[in-house]
């Protein structure tokens, strides 16, 4: 008990460290639903797993593009703008991709942008997604259970209907 309370605090100081300056929209199948307005009042879905990585899938309204960016206090060694060539995987069809390193309030983490729409509906319609290193090891494996109907309502929430 006192071991998943500690996670249970561990996810929620993650959450609230990443997610100040970010509007509330409501919280669907393990997803918060939010608006960033640091990115044109962008809405995106986010969620913590058990290893306290932070995951996030939106929509950046000033670049008009999407993006999916990953957090975690244990990726030290990530420097602000740098560029780390990544592979993943959905459901072991394999992406090449460009992540832009950064920092977010001291938590280093990595994003993914990207401009083909129909992007965020292969995300939503496989079961996992694995990211790897340049050297081809596993940064994180996720389980997209929700991701569907959470990236429903961030559509609607895009759309101004939250």
């Amino acid at each position: 008990m006192t071991r998943l309370l500690a996670i249970t605090f561990a996810a929620f100081t993650a959450t609230a460290a990443l997610s100040q300056e970010l509007v509330d929209k409501g919280f669907v199948e393990g997803w918060n639903i939010m608006m960033d307005p640091a990115l044109g009042n962008g809405c995106l879905i986010q969620t913590v797993y058990q290893d306290l990585s932070v995951v996030r899938l939106g929509y950046d309204a000033l670049g008009n593009r999407g993006y999916f960016a990953v957090y975690n206090k244990a990726w030290g060694n990530i420097e602000q703008g740098k560029s780390y060539p990544i592979r993943f995987e959905l459901d072991g069809k394999s992406f090449d991709a460009t992540a832009i390193g950064f920092n977010e309030r001291k938590v280093p983490g990595a994003t993914v942008f990207f401009t083909d729409r129909n992007f965020v509906t292969a995300i939503a319609q496989n079961k996992t997604m694995t990211v790897y290193n340049p050297a081809g090891e596993v940064v994180m494996a996720i389980n997209l259970k929700g991701t569907a109907k959470a990236l429903d309502y961030a559509r609607d929430c895009q759309n101004k209907k939250l």
